[in-house]
């Protein structure tokens, strides 16, 4: 039963570190999106 709560407990860990990742991730995704974003803000369409 012990192993089983270290092998949970060690999941959880790992998960939370993989949600920061990915939170990171995601900003830095928004980031060059608001850059794409102003880069193609000189062209025109029409």
């Amino acid at each position: 039963m012990g192993s089983a709560v270290v092998q949970i407990d060690q999941a959880t860990q790992q998960n939370a570190a993989l949600v920061v990742q990915v939170a990171a991730a995601a900003l830095r995704l928004k980031e060059q999106a608001q850059e794409l974003v102003q880069a193609v803000s000189v062209f025109e369409l029409g």
